[in-house]
């Protein structure tokens, strides 16, 4: 399991370090970074149940401002997301940005059931 958490921030520090072209790259940067610090954390064998749902509620707070451009997404038939890096659509790199707070959002529930499990 120790070396599942240092997989995990190795590929969350890959996800900041590819962001560095993006318009809105630092937003990027920094949510990937401390997913990655998370799990380097859990590494190293610290858990804080308070981070990880402070950090967990941020993520699900902003997912929620993302879900009209994935409804708009759906209503229009979901048309590949992934199909060049050029959108064709103004809500297809929202959608793309949704599903990176997603996986995100996916890491820090893992971390977050983790750091409970280690509480009790």
């Amino acid at each position: 399991m120790k070396w599942l958490h240092l997989t995990i921030s190795i590929l969350f520090l890959v996800f900041a370090i590819v962001q560095w072209n993006d318009p809105d790259a630092m937003k990027w940067i920094v949510m990937y970074t401390i997913v990655s610090a998370i799990a380097f954390l859990a590494f190293r064998g610290k858990h804080f149940l308070w981070l990880n749902a402070l950090i967990g509620g941020f993520l699900i707070f902003f997912l929620g401002l993302y879900i009209p451009d994935v409804k708009a997404w759906f209503n229009d038939g979901m048309p590949n997301i992934a199909d060049s890096m050029q959108a064709s659509s103004p809500y297809i790199e929202l959608v793309r940005e949704f599903f990176g707070l997603f996986i995100s959002l996916i890491a820090m529930t893992f971390y977050l059931v983790i750091s409970k499990k280690k509480q009790s």
